[in-house]
């Protein structure tokens, strides 16, 4: 009699993140698929988590190994195979020009053209890593939109500085003090709702990614991170009030409890439990 047959080593996860429209992301492993010649009517950039994919591209047979970037343009003719027997895992973002194109034009401050791309496998640790640690970041569900929004953006315009072919000049990064004091104004009147980047660059007078540039100049921190240290804060001014954990986390903001318990120990190195225990026994 036979066995139960053995789980596919297949696996293919699909999946749109709250609050960027019209980006998919997908983390797969495959090792007998094989993808005929196709396009994409957008960008797809990805890393090579383990095994290698060999692809056909631009006329020439390439290979993406563990470590490295693959990237398609749009319309670009390509396949996609195994380049090893045990397969390959990939994380990949797919989306439209009209994103990458208004990444561009905001590193320049002005119009620019669309960033095009010569070679389909990227060798730079540096980017890979980013990338694969903002498309972990984009999984979780708990994750504030501002951070998603913001994530995203350094990464798309960090793969256009450091591999477009032609890449847009940057604008300087001035101070605009002024505006920067209107968005953490704004942060501060509204920490726990969903802050949108796109909303506090136009409190501030500012494209979304000159915004971040600047705020980073202007405070040491990017905004994502100046919202979820206001609500910590927020968080510990309830807790020496008594109010439980649970309330405090929903009151500042945060997904859930172990969303608060996981910041508390990133910035402050204890919980809030413990943090509670303190002010009480005080």
């Amino acid at each position: 009699m036979n066995g139960p047959a053995a789980a596919s080593p297949e696996q293919v996860r699909i999946w749109q993140p709250a609050g960027l429209p019209g980006l998919q992301m997908m983390q797969a492993t495959y090792v007998t698929t094989t993808f005929a010649r196709h396009t994409h009517e957008g960008f797809g950039v990805g890393v090579i988590e383990r095994g290698a994919l060999g692809f056909y591209y631009r006329g020439e047979n390439v290979v993406a190994g563990q470590g490295r970037i693959n990237l398609v343009n749009p319309d670009e003719v390509h396949t996609g195979q195994s380049a090893t027997e045990a397969g390959w895992t990939y994380r990949m973002f797919y989306f439209g020009a009209e994103t990458l194109q208004r990444a561009a034009a905001e590193m320049a401050g002005r119009h620019a053209e669309l960033p095009f791309f010569t070679s389909g496998v990227l060798d730079d640790p540096q980017l890979a890593a980013l990338i694969r640690s903002v498309h972990l970041r984009l999984e979780d569900a708990a994750v504030p939109l501002l951070e998603r929004q913001s994530v995203f953006l350094h990464m798309l315009t960090r793969l256009i500085a450091r591999h477009a072919d032609a890449p847009p000049a940057q604008r300087p990064a001035g101070r605009e003090h002024r505006g920067i004091r209107r968005a953490m104004d704004h942060i501060a009147a509204n920490f726990s709702e969903e802050i949108s980047v796109d909303a506090l660059a136009a409190v501030a007078g500012l494209s979304p990614y000159h915004f971040i540039r600047v705020f980073c100049r202007a405070t040491g921190l990017p905004p994502h991170a100046w919202l979820m240290q206001y609500r910590a804060r927020v968080a510990q001014a309830m807790l020496r009030r008594g109010i439980p954990i649970a309330d405090a986390a929903c009151g500042a903001g945060f997904a859930d409890q172990s969303h608060l318990n996981r910041v508390f120990k990133r910035l402050f190195g204890y919980t809030p439990g413990q943090y509670s225990n303190s002010v009480q026994d005080g």
